[in-house]
């Protein structure tokens, strides 16, 4: 543990940071799976349903800075092509 106060401070910035992060992380990745999930059961409604949700959840976190624009644009155009491919 950091003996300056500065450094304390910054110290339990980073964890609360860290926490909210790791649980933006989280909700997107859940999104996600429910996503392929839904897919791999060949349920189109259904994945079209939670397309919306991860879309929502990608787009959280890159605007929040959690994941990088560019990955979240990645992983919502696959998650697209995916959902609109399956019959």
């Amino acid at each position: 543990m950091a003996n300056i106060k500065s450094s304390q401070k910054k110290n339990r910035q980073r964890i609360t940071r860290e926490a909210r992060n790791q649980a933006r992380k989280s909700a997107m990745r859940t999104a996600v799976k429910k996503v392929r999930s839904a897919l791999g059961k060949k349920d189109r409604v259904g994945a079209k349903a939670a397309l919306g949700a991860a879309i929502q959840q990608l787009d959280r976190a890159a605007s929040r800075g959690t994941v990088k624009r560019g990955t979240a644009s990645r992983v919502v155009s696959r998650l697209v092509v995916a959902v609109n491919k399956a019959k």
